[in-house]
């Protein structure tokens, strides 16, 4: 366990330092294009320094802008350009403790409302006060517990 928090503090504390990228809207024309245009640089140019036809940089930027390219097109033009490529996940939850939580409250929230749902049927009915409490005590377990199912 102390094995898995130490590997989300690394992964997290690597994400943070990308969180800033994500307000960087991708050209519309794709990063390739973009740089290739500013830097005044022309497809045949980008190509010799490939050992590529016009004709490849042409399609390479197509695929970019189409979200078809794959990263090892991209990091050899990247190369070419004199530039490097950046690449990395960040979590939509804004970190990977509130991924967690999020999955964990949500799986909690279904085991227990099924739970209070046959109850219910049996006329055993809880509070809303003690299916939230249930639902709060039930996300940290899986929090700590990290069960390969919150992933499902």
């Amino acid at each position: 366990m102390k094995s898995r928090i130490l590997q989300i503090d690394h992964m997290s504390q690597k994400m943070k330092v990308l969180c800033p990228a994500d307000s960087i809207a991708t050209p519309p024309t794709g990063w390739v294009k973009a740089v290739r245009t500013a830097l005044g640089m022309s497809m045949e140019q980008l190509g010799k320094r490939l050992g590529v036809t016009k004709q490849s940089i042409h399609d390479v930027e197509q695929r970019e802008k189409e979200g078809s390219v794959t990263i090892r097109s991209l990091s050899e033009i990247a190369n070419a350009l004199d530039m490097k490529l950046v690449y990395g996940l960040i979590p939509k939850d804004g970190s990977l403790d509130a991924l967690i939580d999020r999955k964990a409250h949500e799986l909690a929230e279904k085991i227990v409302l099924r739970t209070a749902q046959n109850m219910r049927l049996e006329a055993q009915e809880n509070s809303a006060e003690r299916i939230e409490k249930a639902i709060r005590e039930r996300t940290e377990e899986i929090k700590r517990t990290m069960p390969r199912m919150l992933w499902d």
